[in-house]
């Protein structure tokens, strides 16, 4: 199978991967390890034809980007061939493109599953092998979670402080905005990817909360539910009936309950349908916050957001929704009461063994 990598020159990080007729943005991120910033988030757009053998390039950001010493221009695409060298900004951070073998496996590169296209209608062996999240911790395998040490040093007092670096704090800050940015970065990897058309794509939640959580989100940039409209109902349908497909196609879904919704004050930006077995069956469920953003009114439920669209044209979220968050553990089963998420947890075993 053909593949297009986009190799960094200067090797500050892995290849990455341009799907075939996939927009993929580039710019400063934990994933480029560019802290530079005059490079915007979305620096470039890049969508790679397979078939012709280059790469569109269109820039985003507002300072230069340049191909071959070139610039690109704002908003402009100028196609970037093999043996051309891409300079995301200001003639800084080089870039090449490869069409061929996958040369994750030539480098030695840290081992992924090759990509298999995969839809809501394949045989239910092939889909519970992608679809089922592994049960293991992914801040354990997040390089992102790496703390850098930090240096102790003496006050005039004689007390001892821990020294913040500037540039850590910088890094710290960049970082929470690309996580909000997150899913769009996802969305665009097609290892990521679980299904795919021309209006929707479908992935595994990265931190799943039970045995089975993905994520159904619109090709359209829509922000989040609050920006939906009357005319995104027939959008709002289809997300729904994806996710209702993946369910079907489950191994578990006969013994397993599912549910399809939207947190009203969604973490994330781009709009996106949460579908999630009702196990709660993972470590990435620690907190008070995780437990009730899914079993309390906080979850509004994607047939609800669609009756209230229809009937509304918009969906109006009450007030104090973030106070829900806040409400005391409770079993979604049996309504019992407990008082840390270990206790839920272990609780949960009963209906769920």
């Amino acid at each position: 199978m053909r593949v297009c990598w986009l190799v960094s020159k200067d090797r500050r990080h892995q290849p990455i991967r341009l799907g075939h007729s996939t927009c993929v943005l580039i710019g400063r991120s934990p994933e480029t390890k560019i802290t530079d910033k005059k490079c915007s988030r979305h620096q470039v757009q890049l969508k790679a034809d397979y078939n012709k053998g280059h790469v569109l390039v269109k820039q985003l950001g507002i300072n230069p980007s340049n191909i071959n010493s070139e610039d690109v221009g704002k908003d402009r695409e100028v196609k970037l061939k093999p043996g051309q060298i891409l300079h995301i900004v200001n003639q800084l951070y080089p870039y090449t493109i490869e069409f061929g073998e996958n040369i994750s496996e030539k480098k030695n590169l840290s081992s992924k599953r090759p990509h298999e296209e995969i839809s809501p209608n394949s045989d239910s062996s092939t889909l519970n092998k992608y679809l089922k999240t592994d049960h293991l911790s992914p801040r354990e395998h997040n390089p992102c979670n790496h703390k850098p040490e930090r240096k102790k040093e003496k006050t005039k007092e004689g007390q001892t402080r821990t020294a913040v670096n500037s540039a850590e704090v910088t890094e710290k800050k960049d970082f929470q905005g690309m996580w909000k940015q997150g899913l769009i970065y996802a969305m665009q990897d097609p290892t990521c990817q679980v299904y795919k058309d021309d209006t929707v794509v479908a992935m595994k939640d990265k931190y799943p909360k039970a045995r089975f959580h993905w994520l159904v989100l619109p090709w359209e940039p829509i922000p989040s539910i609050k920006a939906v409209r009357r005319d995104h109902l027939n959008l709002l349908k289809h997300m729904n009936d994806v996710g209702e497909k993946l369910v079907q196609e489950s191994l578990d879904s006969k013994a397993l309950k599912f549910r399809l919704g939207y947190h009203a004050i969604p973490s994330m930006s781009h709009l996106h349908l949460h579908v999630i077995s009702q196990d709660f069956d993972s470590p990435s469920l620690k907190t008070k916050k995780h437990w009730n953003s899914f079993n309390t009114d906080y979850f509004l439920e994607s047939q609800d957001v669609m009756k209230m669209v229809e009937q509304n044209g918009k969906l109006t979220v009450k007030e104090g929704m973030s106070e829900l968050l806040k409400m005391p553990l409770m079993c979604h089963v049996c309504q019992q009461q407990l008082s840390t998420i270990p206790q839920l947890k272990e609780h949960l075993k009963n209906h769920f063994p």
